[in-house]
């Protein structure tokens, strides 16, 4: 579990709320604003929230999760137990070497404003209070939140640069997603090739996704759409491909990254700009062979 940085002004939180989240497997916290809006890091494999019993070790952070609040909650740490208020006489008639009682202070919580796919890594947004959870989850709604991902493929793109647009259809069943071309749900991404491996085989591209709707699966479906595959994807992916690099020693999980995080938001009648990067997976790059 990685040591978390501090966070100056937090908004009425306890000085110790950033430092002692129950995190999960290598998760790493990013930044975290005055107001309690913070960024976490979330390594490939980890889950978002958990879905199931028993999960919890293995989301983004150890702890009970409600799905109709959207949060994860967890006990106090001893720190926070407070004594209780006892009149001086009732102390005065306790027996001799009767503790004091005390007061359990309440869970604290923390609120998700965004998932990511178990497979794919990078920044996942929360926050500390329910006002500002739900004032950024309005601005996703309004799709004024920026987000840029990083996604190693198999081929070679045409253009250095394109504006991928798509119609698609997302079904959902049995609490499974798939989504696929020619439906009728408009999806538009903005593409840019960052890096290339030459020579080799097969050819590998690394490059930035703009997303400018979020759809399931958007960006898995459209690079597939155009015989660009993110390497490691099992279910819209070439899984030839994907066998014959892990055999190689390539990379052997989903290779796709959310990369950076931006936008403005209001609380308290005042503007505040929020950003956060996590950086490009060293495995990508050394798949590449410029790591």
């Amino acid at each position: 579990m990685s040591a978390a940085p501090s966070a100056s002004g937090t908004g009425g939180l306890p000085p110790d709320f950033w430092s002692t989240l129950p995190l999960g497997p290598d998760v790493r916290l990013l930044k975290a604003d005055r107001n309690g809006l913070a960024a976490f890091d979330k390594p490939a494999g980890v889950l978002s929230h958990p879905n199931h019993p028993g999960e919890a070790p293995r989301s983004l952070l150890n702890a009970a999760y409600t799905l109709d609040g959207e949060f994860y909650e967890w006990p106090a740490p001893l720190a926070d137990v407070i004594p209780a208020v006892t009149p001086d006489a009732a102390v005065a008639d306790a027996p001799r070497g009767t503790a004091p009682s005390r007061l359990a202070a309440a869970p604290r919580r923390l609120w998700l404003l965004n998932r990511l796919d178990s497979g794919t890594s990078g920044v996942i947004l929360v926050a500390a209070s329910a006002e500002l959870a739900a004032s950024i989850r309005m601005l996703f709604r309004q799709k004024h939140i920026k987000k840029t991902y990083h996604a190693l493929v198999f081929g070679a793109p045409a253009r250095p640069s394109e504006v991928w647009r798509d119609r698609l259809a997302v079904q959902k069943k049995g609490g499974q997603i798939r989504t696929a071309a020619g439906g009728n749900i408009p999806s538009e991404a903005h593409m840019k090739v960052l890096r290339a491996r030459r020579g080799g085989s097969p050819p590998l591209a690394l490059i930035q996704l703009e997303p400018r709707t979020g759809r399931s699966h958007q960006l898995r479906v459209q690079c597939a759409q155009r015989h660009l595959p993110i390497v490691g994807d099992a279910t819209y992916g070439n899984f030839g491909l994907n066998r014959d690099l892990a055999r190689a020693g390539g990379c052997k999980r989903l290779c796709l990254h959310s990369h950076h995080t931006e936008f403005s938001y209001e609380i308290g009648g005042k503007s505040h700009h929020f950003a956060a990067t996590a950086p490009t997976p060293r495995e990508f790059l050394q798949a590449l062979g410029q790591a």
